[in-house]
């Protein structure tokens, strides 16, 4: 008969010794995973262009708003534009939201969800 323990975790082998098995140990119970924040670097910034003036420039995440409605109608992102001070407002898809909540851009939701 093999004697070689199924889970060697519970033989006091080292974590660390496991990694090259890709076989990680179970967490302790109470502790669970923790979750763990995604950093967003301070330098993200977002190419934009303005209707009004026609100017091209980059804004940082804080100079952006991005508003979640219940349909394409009420989903939007907004800035001022630097160049002329316009409030310029533009749809978001579904893309353009992933890339504005992912680059830190602050979300407002207009509805929610019943």
């Amino acid at each position: 008969m093999n004697r070689t323990p199924l889970f060697p975790a519970a033989t006091g082998v080292r974590p660390e010794a496991l990694s090259a098995t890709g076989i990680r140990p179970a967490p302790r119970p109470g502790t669970g995973p923790v979750p763990v924040p995604v950093p967003v670097p301070a330098a993200v910034r977002f190419r934009a262009a303005c209707p009004d003036c026609r100017g091209r420039f980059e804004l940082a995440a804080a100079a952006l708003r991005l508003a979640i409605g219940a349909t394409r109608r009420t989903t939007f992102y907004t800035f001022i534009c630097p160049e002329c001070g316009a409030s310029v407002r533009k749809p978001a898809g579904e893309r353009i939201i992933e890339l504005l909540t992912g680059g830190g851009v602050r979300t407002l939701r207009l509805h929610t969800a019943l």
